[in-house]
C-alpha cells in the first residue's frame, strides 16, 4: 500500500509518484478544508560558496514549504545564531531569508563566515547546506619601482604581472599607459598567469610601454600597474627597404635563429590535478627565432573529441567538463626551422561526490515497507552519513521501524507518528553533498483532485489525453469508463498510464461522449467526469494564388474556409509576414479579399490564416503591380534617383531621434520609399541593417532607437527604375544601456547523445542587447512539479546538459542579462534529452504479393516503452536476392520504404518481377534503427518485359530490309516471343500496318521490300505469359535522293568508309574529284575519304568491321524531295556524258598497249589484302601487272566490258558478299575477285576491292 498524487503523463516511478503527491497537495488541489500533513523541504538557498558585494546589503536565502508552515533558524560557524540579537540583521516574514543592512553603518567582513538553514514544523526538519559567505575585495596594486628593461634583439622575455590577491580573482589584460591593447600573436602572448611572454623581442617592442590591468568584477573598477618600458639593443639599425627586399626578416637585422626552449612550464615534465566537471587549461608558451609553433597530443590516444579547444594561438590547450577518461598523459611539441621540443603535462582526475541516487521523498500508509537510498560516487569515495531532523541518525531516538544498511535506510510495518526528514550527507576531500528526504506516513481516502465536470474539446485525428489526478493512502486503484459502460478502457486507441491520465493515440468522432475515472482504495473511492468533443479540422479548401495585375485595376484573393461550424472561425491576412492594414482601398470577405486601385506598394507576399481555438491553416500567394508610366513621362529618358545628402541628427533622446535629409533628383521618376539604414560599431562594425522604410513625400523621420548602441545612418531613395546610391553616413550618436527588454527566441531542448541535451537559442543581435558583457542564464529542470531548477550562465547560444535520463521532458528557461540587469521572466519551453535506439524489432511481419511489382505488409508494433525516442517510422529494408531466371545476375543492393507514424501496414513498390526477395523490418526514431526482426523471403510473379535493348536496321539493297534486335534488359519473366509491327510511309501518307510473330531466340528478320520509295516505321515488343512489355519504335534511313547535301564533315575519323546507297531516281554522288550522274536503277560503290562522306545521310554510313557494330548512331529525319528534275534531258548533261566517253576510250587505249608490253597500271594484287603503305610502288599507285591476274575464275566469264558475269549456279552472291551487301559498279558488274566464302571472311571490313579490268581500272582512276 503506497500513496500517490500524479499529474504527469508520463508513467512515473514509485518515488517519483510519491513526490508529485507531496507537490500537488501544497498546490491546494486537494478540496477545500482537507489538508495533507507534509514534514518540511527546503525550497531555495544560497550557493554554497557565496561572494557578496560590499556595498549592497547581504541576502542569504532559504525558503522551505511544509504543512504546518515551517518555521526557521540559522547557525554561524556551527554555532546557534541569534537573529533577534543583531539590529543589522532581520528574517523575512513566512521565509528564512537573512537580510543583513548596512544602511546605517557596519562592516561586511564582520559576517563573514558558514552559515547554515533549519527549517522545521511537527513533522520534522530539513537543513539547507552550508553556506560561505565571503565579501568581494579588490585591493590596491602594491606600490613599486619598474626599471627601464633592457634585452637584445631577439632574446626571450617574459613582463611579469602578479596582480594583488581580489576576491573572486581579477581579469588581466595588457594595455599601454595610453590604453592602446597590446597586440597579440603567437610571438607576444599573455599567459594564463597573467604575465605577457615574448619568444623573442624585436626592435619595434619598444616602440611602446607595457602595463598589467586588473579588472574586479563585483566593482566593476580597473586597476593598472606601473608600466615597463623596453629598450631593444640590436646590431643592426632599422632599416624598412631592407626589410621589405630581404625574404628573411631576421637575418636581414643579423638575429641568430634558434631552437625553441619553454618559458613556461619549466623543465620537460609537469603534473596537473583537475576536478570532474570543470574544464582543464594546459599550456605551453615557448621561445625561439622565429616564434615557434605549438602542437598538441595525447599520448596513446587521440585528444578527446569534441571536448578541445585550442586557444591563445595554439598556446593553451582547454578540455570541456573533464571525465576520469581524459586521465592520462598531454605533451605539446614547440617547433620552428630550427628543431623542436617538447613538455609532458600528466593530467591526474579527481572528483568531488556526485549523486547517482540521491534520496527522493517517502509517502507510506499505516503498515506499509519503504527505503531511502542515497548512492554517490566521487575521487576518493565519498563517505556517506544519514542524519534525521538535522541530528547524527546514531543520536537519534530508537526506531524498532527503521534499520540504516550503509547507503540505504530500510522501514518496515511504519505507523503513524514516524514521519520525519532525512538527511544524506556524502563527502570527500573535494566537496560535499546535502540531500533532504522526508517519510511522511498517511492514511487518507481516495480523493480527485481535478475540476469536476471538465469539458475537453480535440479535433479530428489528433492525440488527446483526459486528466485525472488522484490522492490517497494506499495508492488508489484508477479506471476508466465511457459513457457508463462497464468496460474498462485500456488499450487499442486508449492508453491509460499510472498517473491517471487516459491518452488517446487518435480521436475520432466516434470516441465523443463522458468519460468516468474512478479511484478506489480500502478507504473508499472518488469519481469523476469529463465529456470529449471531436471537433472537424479548419482547412483552406481555396487559397490564394500568384497574380500579376496592372496598377490600377481590382485584382481578388481568394481564401475560402472548411472548419467546425461549433468553432468560432477568424480569418486575418498577412502582407509580408505582418499584419495587413484593412483601409478604404480594400475589402475583407468571407471567402477572400479584394483591392481596389492596387498600387505598386500593394505588391507582396499575402498570406490568408484561418484559425480557431484549436487549430488554424494558412495559405499564400504573390500579387506582382506592374506600373503604367504616366503620359507626360512616357518620352523621358528614366534613371535611378541621386543619392541623397546633408544628412542631419536633431532632437536627441534617450530612445529616439530626428534624421533630416535633402532628397537628390528622381532623374524623371518619381521617388516612391526611402530606406533608412543603420550600422553600429560593437557586434557587426561595417554592416548596415534596414532601420525602417518611409513615403517618397517625407525627408525628415523619428528614428526609434534601442539602447546602448552607436548608431550611424545612411538613406537610399527608391524609385520604379531602381535604388539610389546610399547617402554619405551621419555622425554617430550613442545611446545609454539598460537591462534587455525581450528573452532569445527559438528556445528548444534536444539530445545530441544519449545521455545529454543541447539547450539551444537565437541569440539576441545588437540592438537588443542593451548593454554591455550580454549573457544568458540557462535554467532547466525536470518536468516534474517537484523537481529543483539547474542554471547555469554562458555567452555562446548553447548549453549541453550531462547524464541525462534517455528522451524525458524537460522544461528551460533561457533569460537574457546583461551589466545593467535582467530581462523579464522568460517562458518555459519543453525540450527532450537524447534518444537511445529501440530494444525491440516489429513482429509478426506478413507479406502479401499484389501484383508482380508490389507486395502489402503486416506487422505488430512495438511496445512504445522501448523505442526510448519518438518514433519516427517503420522500415522495410528490403533486397533482390536473384531472379527465377537462370544464369541472370542481379544486383543485391539492399533498398529500404519508410512508413511514418505509428502505423502497423504499408505498401513496397517498385520490385522487380519474377524475383526473390527478401526482407526485415525495423523501427525508426531519432537515434537511428533499432534490431532487425526475421528476414522473410517472398517470390514476384511474371511481369510484362521491357523494351528490346536495340533495333538496328539495314538496307542492304532496294529488295530489302535487315532488322536485328537484342533481348530486353529486364525479361521479368520466361520470354514467349516478339511481336512485330510495321507500316510503309511516304511523307503524311501511311500504309497498312503488317504483323509478324517470332520465337524467343529469334533476333533477326528480313523484309522483302514491296515499294522501293517508301520507308518504313517498325514497333518491336517482347512477351511474356503475362502480355506484351514496352515497345522500342525504329524508322528504315532515308535513302540518297531523299538527303540535303551538307557541308563537308571534318569531324569524321581519317579511315576509307564503304559507303553504299540503293536509290530508283537520279542521283548524286559526290567524291573527291569526280561527280557522276545516271537516270537509270543503279546500285553505286564510292571508296573515299572523310571528305567525300558528306552527301548521304549519318545512317547510311556503316562500319563492315568484324564486330559489326552499326556505326550510324545519329538518327536525321529526312524529307522526300516533291519535284525531281531529269537531268538526263539537260544539255549540259550530254556535253559533260560525251567527254567522259572520250576519256574513257583513251585510258582503254592507253591501258591495251601497257597491258600488250607487261606495263604497269594502278590495279591491286589478285589477292584479297590490303595496300602496305610501305610498298615503294604506292606513291605512283601502280603494281606489277601479268596475264595470270586477269584470268576469270571457274564458272565465269568475262563480258565485253570487261566485267564478270555469273553462269548458271546454285551459289549466290549473297554466300560471297554478304547477302545484299555485295559492291556493283555504276554498270551494274561485280567488282572484286570471285572468291569463296572463307577468303571473303577472313578479310571482312575492307568492302571496296580494286577493279581487275581495265574498264574497272578507269572507275578507279575516277
Amino acid at each position: 500500500m503506497q500513496v500517490c498524487l500524479c499529474r504527469l503523463l508520463a508513467p512515473q516511478t514509485l518515488l517519483q509518484r510519491q513526490l508529485t503527491a507531496h507537490r500537488a497537495a501544497q498546490q491546494q488541489l486537494l478540496p477545500r478544508g482537507q489538508v495533507v500533513p507534509q514534514p518540511p523541504t527546503i525550497t531555495k538557498q544560497s550557493v554554497k560558496d557565496y561572494i557578496v558585494d560590499p556595498r549592497d546589503n547581504i541576502f542569504i536565502e532559504c525558503e522551505a514549504k511544509g504543512n504546518p508552515v515551517p518555521t526557521f533558524s540559522w547557525t554561524r560557524n556551527g554555532k546557534f545564531f541569534n537573529v533577534a540579537k543583531d539590529p543589522k540583521v532581520s528574517m523575512r516574514r513566512r521565509s528564512g531569508t537573512l537580510v543583513i543592512d548596512f544602511h546605517s553603518g557596519g562592516r561586511p567582513e564582520d559576517y563573514e563566515g558558514e552559515y547554515q538553514c533549519f527549517a522545521r514544523n511537527d513533522y520534522g526538519t530539513a537543513l539547507s547546506s552550508k553556506i560561505h559567505l565571503q565579501v568581494s575585495k579588490s585591493p590596491l596594486w602594491p606600490k613599486e619601482k619598474v626599471d627601464v628593461i633592457e634585452v637584445d634583439e631577439g632574446a626571450p622575455l617574459s613582463l611579469q604581472c602578479n596582480p594583488p590577491p581580489g576576491l573572486p580573482s581579477p581579469v588581466i589584460f595588457w594595455m599601454s599607459s595610453s590604453m592602446e591593447p597590446i597586440h597579440q600573436d603567437k610571438r607576444v602572448s599573455q599567459g594564463q598567469n597573467g604575465d605577457l611572454y615574448f619568444s623573442n623581442v624585436m626592435l619595434q617592442d619598444a616602440q611602446t610601454d607595457y602595463s598589467c590591468n586588473a579588472r574586479f568584477h563585483f566593482t566593476h573598477t580597473i586597476q593598472q600597474k606601473n608600466p615597463y618600458t623596453l629598450k631593444v639593443k640590436t646590431k643592426k639599425p632599422h632599416n624598412e627597404t631592407s626589410l621589405r627586399n630581404h625574404t628573411d626578416m631576421y637575418s636581414a637585422r643579423g638575429i641568430t635563429e634558434t631552437t625553441p626552449s619553454f618559458m613556461y612550464p619549466y623543465g620537460t615534465s609537469s603534473s596537473q590535478m583537475v576536478l570532474r566537471g570543470v574544464d582543464l587549461l594546459l599550456e605551453c608558451i615557448a621561445s625561439g627565432v622565429p616564434a615557434p609553433d605549438i602542437m598538441w597530443y595525447k599520448k596513446g590516444g587521440e585528444l578527446p573529441a569534441g571536448k578541445t579547444k585550442l586557444e591563445n594561438f595554439n598556446k593553451a590547450l582547454r578540455i570541456s567538463n573533464v571525465s576520469e577518461e581524459d586521465s592520462g598523459e598531454y605533451f605539446c611539441l614547440a617547433s620552428n626551422k630550427m628543431g623542436s621540443i617538447r613538455h609532458t603535462i600528466s593530467v591526474r582526475v579527481k572528483a568531488a561526490p556526485y549523486w547517482l541516487d540521491e534520496p527522493q521523498n517517502l509517502i507510506l500508509a499505516p503498515g506499509e515497507d519503504g527505503r531511502l537510498v542515497c548512492r554517490a560516487n566521487g575521487n576518493p569515495k565519498p563517505a556517506i552519513q544519514w542524519l534525521v531532523n538535522g541530528e547524527p541518525i546514531e543520536a537519534s531516538p530508537p526506531n524498532p521501524s527503521r534499520e540504516v544498511s550503509g547507503d540505504t535506510i530500510v522501514f518496515r510495518d511504519t505507523q503513524i507518528g514516524s514521519s520525519a526528514v532525512y538527511q544524506c550527507n556524502a563527502s570527500n576531500e573535494h566537496g560535499y553533498l546535502l540531500a533532504n528526504a522526508f517519510v511522511s506516513v498517511l492514511d487518507v481516502p481516495p480523493r480527485i483532485l481535478a475540476p469536476r465536470n471538465q469539458l475537453i474539446k480535440v479535433i479530428q485525428n489528433n492525440r488527446t489525453r483526459l486528466d485525472c489526478p488522484f490522492f490517497g493512502s494506499p495508492i488508489p486503484t484508477l479506471r476508466w469508463f465511457k459513457n457508463g459502460q462497464g468496460n474498462t478502457l485500456d488499450g487499442g486507441n486508449y492508453k491509460a498510464h499510472e498517473n491517471g491520465s487516459l491518452e488517446m493515440n487518435m480521436a475520432r468522432k466516434e470516441d465523443q461522449g463522458i468519460y468516468t475515472c474512478v479511484a478506489t482504495n480500502i478507504l473508499g473511492k472518488a469519481e469523476a467526469q469529463v465529456r470529449l468533443e471531436v471537433k472537424d479540422p479548419t482547412r483552406i479548401v481555396r487559397g490564394p494564388e500568384d497574380q500579376v495585375v496592372k496598377r490600377g485595376s481590382m485584382p481578388r484573393l481568394h481564401c475560402r474556409i472548411k472548419h467546425d461550424p461549433t468553432l468560432k472561425l477568424t480569418v486575418t491576412w498577412l502582407k509580408d509576414d505582418a499584419p495587413l492594414y484593412i483601409g478604404n482601398r480594400m475589402k475583407k470577405e468571407d471567402d477572400g479579399l479584394t483591392i481596389y486601385g492596387v498600387a505598386e506598394k500593394d505588391q507582396g507576399d499575402y498570406t490568408c490564416v484561418a484559425s480557431t481555438e484549436l487549430d488554424k491553416d494558412s495559405a499564400k500567394a504573390y500579387l506582382t503591380v506592374l506600373a503604367v508610366p504616366a503620359n507626360r513621362l512616357r518620352d523621358l529618358p528614366k534613371e535611378r534617383p541621386d543619392r541623397p545628402r546633408d544628412l542631419e541628427l536633431t532632437d536627441l533622446a534617450e530612445r529616439s531621434v530626428r534624421l533630416t535629409w535633402i532628397p537628390g533628383d528622381d532623374n524623371n521618376s518619381p521617388i516612391t520609399d526611402y530606406i533608412v539604414q543603420f550600422e553600429e560599431d560593437r557586434f557587426q562594425p561595417g554592416m548596415w541593417h534596414n532601420h525602417s522604410r518611409y513615403p517618397g513625400s517625407v525627408n525628415s523621420a523619428v528614428l526609434s532607437l534601442s539602447p546602448y548602441v552607436n548608431y550611424q545612418f545612411r538613406v537610399i531613395a527608391v524609385n520604379d527604375v531602381g535604388s539610389s546610391l546610399p547617402s554619405v553616413p551621419s555622425e554617430r550618436y550613442q545611446t545609454n544601456g539598460a537591462r534587455p527588454e525581450i528573452n532569445p527566441t527559438g528556445v528548444q531542448g534536444a539530445g545530441t547523445q544519449k545521455n545529454n541535451m543541447e539547450i539551444t537559442w537565437t541569440p539576441l543581435n545588437a540592438t537588443q542587447a542593451y548593454g554591455p558583457n550580454l549573457r544568458y542564464i540557462v535554467r532547466w529542470r525536470r518536468r516534474d512539479p517537484r523537481g529543483s531548477w539547474y542554471n547555469e550562465t554562458v555567452k555562446a547560444p548553447r548549453h549541453v546538459v550531462w547524464n541525462t535520463p534517455i528522451y524525458v521532458p524537460y522544461e528551460i528557461k533561457v533569460q537574457a542579462e546583461n551589466d545593467f540587469g535582467r530581462a523579464p521572466e522568460p517562458d518555459t519551453v519543453i525540450g527532450y534529452s537524447g534518444e537511445d535506439y529501440p530494444k525491440a524489432a516489429p513482429t509478426d511481419v506478413r507479406i502479401r504479393v499484389l501484383n508482380s511489382t508490389a507486395i502489402a505488409l503486416t506487422w505488430t508494433r512495438v511496445h512504445l516503452d522501448t523505442i526510448q525516442g519518438q518514433l519516427k517510422e517503420y522500415r522495410a529494408y528490403f533486397w533482390r536476392d536473384s531472379s527465377l531466371l537462370k544464369n541472370l545476375w542481379v544486383s543485391k543492393k539492399r533498398q529500404y520504404v519508410s512508413f511514418p507514424g505509428d502505423r502497423n501496414r504499408g505498401i513496397v513498390s517498385r520490385l522487380f518481377p519474377y524475383s526473390n526477395y527478401k526482407l526485415e523490418m525495423v523501427v525508426t526514431n531519432g537515434r537511428g534503427d533499432g534490431p532487425r526482426s526475421e528476414v522473410k523471403e517472398f517470390p514476384t510473379p511474371e511481369g510484362v518485359p521491357s523494351s528490346p535493348r536495340y533495333l538496328r536496321i539495314r538496307q542492304p539493297n532496294l529488295e530489302s530490309i535487315n532488322l536485328e534486335w537484342d533481348h530486353p534488359e529486364h525479361p521479368n519473366g520466361v520470354l514467349t516471343g516478339y511481336n512485330l509491327r510495321y507500316q510503309a510511309f511516304n511523307g503524311s501518307k501511311t500504309g497498312r500496318t503488317l504483323v509478324e510473330n517470332f520465337s524467343p531466340n529469334q533476333t533477326r528478320f528480313t523484309l522483302q521490300r514491296t515499294d522501293p520509295i517508301s520507308r518504313y516505321r517498325f514497333f518491336l515488343r517482347a512477351r511474356t505469359q503475362v502480355g506484351e512489355g514496352e515497345t522500342i519504335v525504329e524508322e528504315s534511313p532515308a535513302l540518297l535522293n531523299e538527303a540535303t547535301p551538307t557541308p563537308a564533315a571534318t569531324g569524321l575519323p581519317p579511315t576509307t568508309i564503304g559507303l553504299t546507297s540503293t536509290t530508283t531516281t537520279p542521283t548524286t554522288t559526290t567524291t573527291d574529284t569526280t561527280t557522276t550522274t545516271t537516270d537509270t536503277t543503279t546500285t553505286t560503290t564510292t571508296t573515299t575519304t572523310t571528305t567525300a562522306a558528306t552527301t548521304l545521310p549519318a545512317t547510311t554510313v556503316a562500319s563492315t568491321t568484324a564486330e559489326r557494330a552499326p556505326a550510324a548512331t545519329t538518327k536525321q529525319e529526312l524529307a522526300y524531295t516533291k519535284n525531281h528534275v531529269d537531268i538526263a534531258t539537260q544539255g549540259w548533261f550530254i556535253g559533260l556524258m560525251c567527254a567522259i566517253a572520250l576519256l574513257v576510250l583513251i585510258l582503254l587505249i592507253v591501258c591495251f598497249i601497257k597491258r600488250s608490253r607487261g606495263g604497269k597500271y594502278p590495279v591491286r594484287d589478285n589477292k584479297d589484302e590490303h595496300l602496305n603503305p610501305e610498298d615503294k610502288n604506292v606513291e605512283d599507285g601502280s603494281f606489277d601487272y601479268s596475264d595470270e591476274d586477269n584470268k576469270p575464275l571457274p564458272n565465269s566469264q568475262t563480258s565485253l566490258d570487261g566485267t564478270i558475269k555469273q553462269q548458271e549456279s546454285d551459289d549466290s552472291l549473297v554466300d560471297y558478299g554478304e547477302g545484299g551487301e555485295g559492291q556493283f559498279n555504276e554498270d551494274g558488274s561485280f567488282i572484286g575477285q570471285y572468291t569463296v566464302k572463307k577468303d571473303k571472311e577472313e578479310t571482312e571490313g575492307n568492302e571496296s576491292s580494286e577493279a581487275t579490268s581495265p574498264v574497272n581500272a578507269i572507275y578507279s582512276l575516277a
